[in-house]
C-alpha cells in the first residue's frame, strides 16, 4: 500500500512563507495533480515529499510510515523531471535499467523489468540506441520507463511534458495516462497546465499562494470552483464573473427570476463561456461585441456587458461582428455564486 498523507506541511525560506499548512491525502494507486501558477508552492511541496527539501513543520507519511526525516534514497520513490535527465553515455537499455542496478538487482530481473517498461512506453526498438539519436519525446519516454522499471510505490512527476511541443504533449499525455493506469502507481504530478491536469488526474489540487484552494475531481473543479481564483485559473477561457445585486432572495436577470443564496446584497455570478447563449439584441443581458475569434469547434466572442468583460463560446460560424450588440441568456442550472469580499463560493439554492 502506498497511500500518502501530507499532514500540516509548512515551509518558510527566511521571512518568505512558501507553504501554508498543507493537508492532503492521496489514496493508494491514485493520480493527483498539483496545479497552479509559477511560485504557488507546488514544486516545493513535491520536493518535500521526495525528501529533497525539508519542511519547516508537518509530517509526510507514506504507506503508514512517517518519512519526514528519512533520506530520499530510503523513501522508495521515483521521480521524473522536465529536463529528461537521461545519461548520454548510456544506451536506452542501460538508462532504463540504471535504477535497478543501483538497487543491486540481478541481470535477469534487470532484463525482465527493462523489457516490461520499454514495452509499456513503446521504446523497445530503441534499446540499443544512445539518447543523442532519440527525439525529445522518445527521451522523455526513457525517463518515465526508468522510473517505472523499479516498480516504485510512489511516482513524483515535475512538469515532465514541459519541454515537448504541443502535438507531442498531447500524444504523451494519452500514453502516460494509459501507462500509469496499468502500473497502478500512486502518482503526484506537478503542472501549471490545466489541460494536462484535467486530462490526467483522478483529482486536482489547485494551489495558490502556498495554499490548496480546492481539491476535487476535474469535472467538479471545472463546474463548481471553490473560489474566484480557481474559476479564473481552470478553464480556457476562464470563468466569467458578473457583479449582481439581489433582493428578497431573488435575482432578476435576463428576463428570469432566479433564487439567490442570500436574502439581499451584492454577489458575483460565475458562468462558463459555453453556458451563455447568444440571443437577439433586446433580449437577455446586453452584450457589446469587441472581438470574435474563430476556433474551429466554436467562436470565442469577447465583449462587455456594462462594465464587465465577458467571454462567450458561440456556435462556429455564428456570424457575430465586432462593434455590434447582442443579448446573452445564462443557463440558470450552471451558475456559481461567489462572495465578492472573500472570493469563496456560496451554496447554491
Amino acid at each position: 500500500m502506498a497511500e500518502i498523507t501530507i499532514d500540516g506541511i509548512a515551509k518558510s525560506f527566511g521571512a518568505t512563507r512558501a507553504l501554508e499548512q498543507i493537508d492532503l491525502s492521496v489514496a493508494d494507486g491514485e493520480f493527483v495533480a498539483l496545479l497552479g501558477p509559477s511560485g504557488c508552492g507546488k514544486t516545493t511541496l513535491l520536493r518535500i515529499i521526495a525528501g529533497l527539501e525539508s519542511a519547516t513543520s508537518g509530517r509526510i507519511v507514506i504507506g503508514g510510515r512517517d518519512l519526514t526525516e528519512v533520506p530520499t534514497r530510503r523513501r522508495g520513490l521515483a521521480m521524473v523531471f522536465q529536463n529528461y535527465a537521461v545519461f548520454p553515455h548510456m544506451t536506452v537499455y542501460e538508462n532504463v535499467g540504471f535504477g535497478l542496478r543501483m538497487q543491486g538487482a540481478d541481470e535477469a530481473r534487470v532484463k525482465a523489468q527493462v523489457g516490461k517498461a520499454a514495452e509499456l512506453l513503446h521504446i523497445t526498438p530503441y534499446l540499443d540506441r544512445y539518447p543523442a539519436k532519440l527525439s525529445g519525446g522518445q527521451r522523455q519516454r526513457v525517463a518515465v520507463a526508468r522510473a517505472l522499471a523499479v516498480e516504485p510505490p510512489v511516482l513524483l512527476m515535475d512538469e515532465p511534458l514541459y519541454n515537448l511541443d504541443a502535438l507531442l504533449r498531447l500524444e504523451m499525455r494519452a500514453e502516460l495516462k494509459a501507462v500509469l493506469r496499468e502500473a497502478k502507481t500512486t502518482t503526484i504530478y506537478v503542472t501549471h497546465d490545466q489541460t494536462e491536469a484535467m486530462g490526467l488526474a483522478d483529482r486536482i489540487a489547485v494551489m495558490h499562494g502556498g495554499r490548496i484552494e480546492q481539491i476535487d475531481r476535474p469535472t467538479a473543479v471545472y463546474e463548481r470552483p471553490a473560489t474566484t481564483f480557481v474559476g479564473g485559473f481552470v478553464g480556457s477561457p476562464p470563468m466569467n464573473f458578473l457583479p449582481v445585486s439581489v433582493a428578497n432572495a431573488r435575482l432578476e436577470l435576463a428576463g428570469s427570476s432566479l433564487p439567490a443564496p442570500r436574502a439581499s446584497g451584492d454577489l458575483l455570478m460565475g458562468i462558463r463561456a459555453e453556458d451563455l447563449m447568444p440571443v437577439a439584441a433586446g433580449e437577455g443581458l446586453p452584450f457589446d461585441i469587441a472581438v470574435v475569434e474563430p476556433l474551429g469547434a466554436h467562436d470565442l466572442v469577447t465583449g462587455r456587458s456594462g462594465a464587465t468583460l465577458l467571454r462567450v463560446a458561440a456556435p462556429a460560424g455564428s456570424g457575430h461582428k465586432p462593434g455590434t450588440r447582442i443579448g446573452l441568456r445564462p443557463d440558470p442550472k450552471r451558475l456559481v455564486w461567489m462572495d465578492p469580499a472573500s472570493g469563496r463560493a456560496l451554496p447554491a439554492q
